[in-house]
């Protein structure tokens, strides 16, 4: 039994081979035929000419080397293709979970204790998919899970079922709270000598515990915080070796990751560390600041830990102004131009950068400084353009800081072109109210400058025009030289 083609003379050995083969065939498809039982009549017509055109294969391939009639060689066949299975309609079971979502009562009429249930079987049966695109289909259904939804939202509108809503523990935080808080007793105890708990909680100790800050649960991180703290203060011989840690995974999630869910609570550590540092600071926090805290403003997620990044920040121009120039220049050099929200964040540390910087510190940073104010002024989102002029608001910055008569020189020639153009007509009148007060204060301060910078406005801007007409007219003799071609050729 088998199938030859007519000219192949196939050996003994290459029938053994075929026979097999075929088998082997055979048991794949009995496997294909069982898992499409449930398929229509059309399928398994498909599957059985498969099964023809397999064996028919499997005798033409029986033997390696058989030439065909027409001098073809037999080879793999890689252009044959399973036929498809069409989609199977769900409509059996549409009606099935529509029956079903009839029997079930209303929330407000069931017991406490049963509703969440309930409520999670309203959820699944509101899953079900009907087509829209058919108007006359399943109109029952339709109305059944709209008014279902509508009983949803009702139901989580209310203060009763805002309590539906309640996170499962995980398994072993309970056990993880004991010991956190058992260690936290340990280390807080003023029976445990630090020289000799040193020799269990040493530097690997302390690495692992700066590595489990990116857990996932805030509780967990939270005792971190409060243990390494704790450690921070207990064991002297370990902090730099913490500081480092600390700095080594700032670098990691800065310059590779992105990714990293205790930033906030380990800033919130080094806030309160800053704090206690001693002046003059020394190398090793400088170097700190500049290569592990100012980076902080690159990632994209910086909104999520900005507020204990700007605290550390400021701590440092508190204890000593010269930080501010590394800190500046480091803001300008990450300043997020492509998103508002982020300049919003970005202006406010600013603020309060400004408040603690000296003339000194502004006379080597004043260029980058009004450069961005002056592209903030004039930018096309109104609140990033508010929250510039804002600034003029802090009556210490301007009666006293960067934005007072003393620095008027420095800064009205960076920024004038924004506060005149904003003071035109801007779209928002916040803005333009603003805009106009802060050159009338201008004004006030050097009448003469004030002249002096509109003047230059003006000029510049007529080159501008100038440069633009310049430019249009080169192009349209480039135009009429193209076209005085093209009517030659």
């Amino acid at each position: 039994m088998g199938i030859c083609i007519e000219g192949a003379q196939p050996s003994r050995r290459s029938g053994e081979n075929w026979l097999s083969g075929y088998m082997s065939m055979n048991k794949m498809l009995q496997t294909v035929k069982r898992r499409l039982s449930n398929s229509s009549e059309g399928d398994l017509a498909a599957v059985s000419q498969l099964q023809l055109a397999s064996a028919t294969s499997m005798g033409v391939g029986s033997s390696q080397g058989t030439a065909r009639d027409d001098g073809i060689e037999n080879v793999a066949r890689s252009d044959v293709s399973l036929p498809k299975r069409e989609r199977r309609r769900s409509s059996l079971v549409r009606n099935q979970k529509v029956a079903a979502l009839k029997d079930l009562p209303h929330l407000k009429d069931t017991n406490m204790q049963k509703r969440e249930a309930l409520f999670q079987q309203k959820l699944e049966l509101c899953s079900v998919l009907f087509n829209f695109e058919d108007a006359a289909s399943d109109k029952k259904g339709k109305d059944l899970k709209r008014q279902t939804l509508l009983e949803l939202v009702d139901y989580v509108n209310n203060a009763g079922g805002q309590k539906i809503f309640t996170e499962a523990l995980m398994p072993d935080i309970m056990g993880m709270v004991v010991v956190y808080e058992f260690f936290l007793r340990f280390i807080v105890s003023g029976e445990v000598n630090a020289k000799v708990a040193k020799k269990f909680v040493d530097q690997k100790f302390c690495s692992n515990v700066i590595e489990l800050f990116d857990s996932e649960d805030p509780r967990e991180r939270d005792y971190l915080k409060t243990i390494l703290h704790r450690i921070y203060g207990k064991f002297m011989s370990h902090r730099s070796f913490i500081r480092k840690a600390i700095s080594n995974v700032f670098y990691r999630f800065v310059y590779e990751t992105e990714r990293h869910n205790g930033v906030g609570e380990l800033l919130e550590i080094l806030g309160s560390i800053i704090n206690g540092f001693a002046m003059p600071l020394k190398r090793e926090h400088l170097q700190f600041l500049v290569k592990a805290l100012v980076p902080l403003h690159k990632p994209k997620c910086v909104s999520l830990y900005h507020q204990q990044l700007s605290y550390c920040i400021t701590q440092y121009v508190e204890k000593d102004p010269d930080t501010a120039i590394p800190i500046i220049s480091g803001i300008v050099k990450f300043w997020p131009w492509a998103c508002s929200s982020k300049q919003v964040l970005f202006l406010n540390e600013l603020e309060e950068i400004l408040e603690l910087m000296g003339p000194d510190q502004l006379q080597q940073i004043h260029k980058d400084l009004f450069r961005v104010l002056s592209k903030c002024l004039g930018s096309q989102h109104f609140q990033v353009s508010e929250r510039a002029l804002f600034l003029w608001n802090n009556e210490h910055l301007v009666n006293n800081g960067c934005l007072s008569r003393q620095h008027a020189a420095l800064i009205l020639p960076v920024i004038y072109g924004p506060l005149y153009k904003n003071s035109l007509g801007h779209w928002n009148t916040t803005v333009e109210g603003l805009a106009q007060n802060v050159l009338k204060l201008y004004m006030d301060y050097d009448m003469a400058l004030f002249d002096k910078c509109a003047k230059e406005f003006l000029a510049k801007e007529e080159r501008v025009v100038e440069k633009g007409n310049a430019q249009a007219d080169k192009w349209k003799k480039i135009e009429t030289l193209a076209q005085a071609k093209t009517r030659e050729h």
